[in-house]
């Protein structure tokens, strides 16, 4: 190998979406199952803002 890279990342990503499917056994439509996607993985800080 001669750059060692991996797909070790895009697998752990992989590997939380169908965890994600698994939970909620089965989502209605497939918007929804990508909401959830970005909710759970979308690395947003939903905690309010100090005063």
């Amino acid at each position: 190998m001669k750059h060692r890279v991996t797909k070790a990342m895009s697998e752990g990503i992989n590997t939380k979406i169908q965890n994600l499917k698994r939970a909620a056994r089965g989502y209605r439509n497939g918007d929804r199952f990508r909401n959830a996607i970005y909710f759970h993985l979308g690395g947003l800080n939903l905690y309010p803002r100090p005063a």
